[in-house]
């Protein structure tokens, strides 16, 4: 992905204004919701359990920020879409949604919104349009480009997706101030030889609102968004703020959802299947070719030159055959101990693990 840095910092968080009202746990009986949590886990489960118990016949508005973390959709790679070994020297998790689309970057830097409407009345472009006259209200020369990303002139400054079931639901992450050099490094993966059946994300050049006007701020867009949204929908009541330590976290749909996206199973298990090719230039010249579905290995096919030691073609592929069966990135002691047994083949296994957890 082509970035663009920004010596804009992160705002202090202030208060939001007077006019949003507080709540409890949260209901479904509001419209307009703004999130006060800025837990990734909960927003985002929170976001799901709108969209899948609130009425679809009703207009619906959420707001929130999130601490750094990693965003992937529901049928993406992780290993292909974000630069895992990055996320561990920085302690930023990656997280998938339950919803489509591509992967994305939160931090305090950003607000992310999602508009949810009645099937029928659904327009990808009109729900485009209400944010951009969000964004034009803060004195910014926006635009709406052919994917309906909101950019200034070619630098996008919002990604969005819908996902369609009886209800609508467009989603953004609009960069107002967020750390683009980290946005980068973590989006960075760099595996053009891994070819998946999941959706891909497209890379495009982003850039932050407060490049091209200073004063944006998280109160400012959402208070933008909010007066777009009523005039849009004709919306006429306050905002619900909701806070994560109300009792909203022990709403039971809420808690699993949490607690879903933390495992393994959800992280990594929900993977389409994908082949990887790669080839490391040892004396010996072997190349590998792993197949994994749902983050089981399926095969892996080591491939070396017919002169090699038969004692370490042997060992190559007893390393390949115990191989299938294991989780992609998280191998099983078997492995390791049998990898231990020639330094070259140990060297090669080195080489191998390092990829596959990258």
């Amino acid at each position: 992905m082509l970035v663009y840095t920004s010596r804009s910092c992160i705002s202090r968080r202030a208060a939001l204004p007077r006019y949003f009202s507080s709540g409890l746990a949260p209901t479904l009986r509001h419209s307009i919701y703004v999130s006060e949590s800025t837990d990734p886990y909960f927003n985002l489960a929170f976001e799901d359990w709108l969209f899948r118990h609130k009425s679809p016949e009703e207009p619906l508005l959420l707001l929130y920020r999130d601490s750094p973390c990693v965003v992937i959709g529901r049928n993406q790679n992780p290993w292909k879409e974000v630069n895992l070994r990055a996320l561990r020297r920085t302690g930023i998790p990656f997280i998938r949604r339950h919803s489509g689309g591509g992967t994305v970057y939160h931090d305090l830097g950003n607000t992310n919104f999602s508009i949810h409407l009645p099937r029928a009345s659904f327009d990808r472009h009109a729900t485009a349009q209400v944010v951009l006259r969000a964004v034009r209200a803060m004195g910014v020369d926006a635009n709406v480009n052919d994917r309906n990303d909101i950019c200034v002139g070619k630098e996008k400054i919002c990604s969005a997706y819908k996902i369609v079931k009886d209800r609508a639901y467009h989603h953004g992450t609009m960069l107002i101030s967020t750390q683009l050099d980290t946005l980068g490094e973590l989006l960075r993966s760099n595996k053009d030889t891994m070819e998946t059946r999941g959706v891909a994300s497209v890379r495009s050049p982003v850039c932050n609102l407060q490049q091209y006007h200073a004063d944006v701020s998280h109160e400012k867009f959402v208070r933008a968004v909010v007066d777009a949204f009523r005039h849009e929908y004709d919306v006429k009541e306050e905002i619900h703020t909701v806070h994560d330590t109300d009792g909203a976290r022990e709403t039971e749909y809420i808690r699993h959802g949490m607690e879903e996206m933390k495992t393994w199973d959800w992280a990594f298990g929900q993977t389409p299947e994908f082949t990887y090719k790669i080839q490391k230039n040892f004396a010996w010249g072997p190349s590998v070719e792993l197949r994994s579905k749902h983050g089981i290995i399926l095969s892996c096919v080591v491939t070396h030159p017919e002169d090699v030691n038969s004692r370490i073609g042997t060992g190559l592929q007893d390393l390949a055959a115990r191989l299938k069966g294991e989780r992609y990135g998280s191998v099983g002691e078997r492995v390791v101990t049998l990898a231990q047994s020639d330094g070259r083949i140990s060297a090669f296994w080195q080489w191998l693990r390092e990829e596959m957890d990258s």
